[in-house]
């Protein structure tokens, strides 16, 4: 598949996924467009199905939304807000040392460069890079596990891993499209192109896809 006809699908999904729930890190962007809660939100996110990443960031947010306020708490405070969150012991001792990192080098704000932000400990190129397109504008591809099954499904590339997929898609897909590929193909993965038993039949780009590793019903 060429950069044009997935561009074509990326239009298509921007137009349908009204009717689908958008990821929750998204809607959060949208809410907010501050970086530091994006940040937050996806560390809570990984491993973590999306109703719980939404009530647990609230329940944190309500407590500290910002870096300053944040040391303020414990991690215990941390982990029982943020609580039954994949990890969420883990995460708390890492969204506390990344808010203190934040204020002694940063004055408190979120750094908009994928470099510096790969520095943070536990931030990966998943989180960087939704920070960077969700919560700054810039282009940027997150690819997470349904942008890398789909993008492999549809054809636009062929790779064994995340950081292939995103390699490869910002070779073939205008810098105009980066950001508007995670938060389309993440609705679209877990409400129509599943990773066991995709909804072809429902599918609004059927037409288009290849179907590669689509296991036919007999």
């Amino acid at each position: 598949m060429d950069g044009k006809t997935f561009v074509k699908i990326l239009n298509i999904l921007e137009r349908e996924k009204k009717k689908w729930n958008a990821p929750v890190v998204s809607l959060l962007a949208k809410r907010t467009k501050d970086p530091y809660r994006i940040l937050i939100s996806t560390i809570i996110s990984l491993r973590t199905k999306d109703e719980v990443t939404k009530e647990a960031s609230e329940r944190l947010f309500s407590l500290a939304d910002n870096p300053y306020d944040m040391i303020k708490l414990s991690e215990e405070e941390i982990s029982k807000a943020i609580y039954p969150a994949g990890f969420y012991k883990n995460k708390a001792k890492t969204i506390k040392e990344i808010s203190k990192r934040l204020i002694e080098e940063f004055d408190g704000k979120v750094p908009s460069d994928l470099e510096t932000l790969l520095s943070f400990k536990g931030v990966g190129r998943k989180t960087a890079n939704l920070v960077l397109s969700e919560g700054f504008g810039i282009p940027a591809i997150c690819v997470d596990t349904h942008v890398h099954r789909i993008s492999n499904r549809l054809g636009i590339v062929s790779s064994k891993t995340p950081e292939e997929t995103e390699i490869q898609l910002m070779e073939k897909v205008p810098k105009e499209y980066w950001n508007k590929i995670n938060e389309n193909l993440v609705a679209f993965g877990q409400t129509i192109c599943k990773p066991v038993t995709p909804l072809c039949s429902k599918c609004p780009v059927n037409n288009f896809c290849p179907k590669i590793n689509v296991e036919r019903k007999k």
